[in-house]
């Protein structure tokens, strides 16, 4: 049983969203790089994105809104849980770095400080610290 089988179709569907926003990102230069497409892929995996909707996707991106959720929790939430898959999976490096930075950025995070917030990001995750510490730490830098 899946993930994502066990909350239903809302899930899915924001799962699914959300994986449709960072292929557009990834689109925007209308290209996607062989790093980008290794990130693409276990991201879809994480997010339980079935083969056929990947596909879609990647078909039709330009079809998928860019909607950054309006709760600055829930663009932490996001933000955290791509910079543990960059660091899990251990493909940091410039372009995994850029492509965050532009995930943020369709986040809603400011083009001035996006820099500044995903390198604090991934020094967080590195640091093993959990969701709640992630997003304390991270409201603390804005002060």
């Amino acid at each position: 049983m899946s993930i994502s089988d066990l909350f239903g179709s809302g899930f899915r569907k924001r799962n699914k969203d959300h994986f449709a926003a960072i292929v557009r990102i990834a689109m925007d230069d209308g290209k996607i790089s062989d790093e980008e497409k290794k990130f693409l892929d276990r991201l879809a995996r994480n997010l339980d994105v079935s083969e056929a909707d990947y596909k879609t996707i990647l078909k039709d991106y330009k079809c998928h809104p860019i909607n950054h959720p309006l709760s600055y929790n829930l663009r932490l939430e996001r933000l955290y849980d791509l910079a543990r898959m960059v660091y899990v999976d251990h493909i940091k490096g410039e372009h995994e770095e850029i492509l965050l930075r532009k995930i943020a950025i369709g986040l809603g995070f400011s083009h001035e400080n996006v820099k500044y917030v995903v390198d604090k990001a991934l020094t967080l995750v590195s640091q093993g610290v959990s969701l709640e510490e992630f997003i304390k730490e991270m409201k603390h830098m804005n002060r």
